[in-house]
């Protein structure tokens, strides 16, 4: 897992959020998905940073490489 994200069951219900922060990963990626841009998800969220962007697509695409069970 990435430093920039933190997965604690006091903070937000144990989502993972970006470390440090209150900011759900899931709510990075659904600003994104629907749309916005990088820039304005930074300023939408001044305390996450690109590089915490970043990690938190890593995150996602970590968890969405999904294998058939055998």
């Amino acid at each position: 897992m990435s430093d920039r994200i933190s997965i604690d069951p006091a903070v937000c219900h144990g989502k993972p959020v970006i470390r440090g922060t209150r900011v759900m990963v899931s709510n990075l990626l659904g600003a994104l998905a629907g749309g916005d841009s990088v820039d304005t998800v930074l300023e939408d969220y001044p305390n996450v940073t690109v590089e915490d962007i970043a990690a938190a697509m890593e995150f996602a695409s970590q968890r969405s490489d999904f294998r058939e069970p055998s």
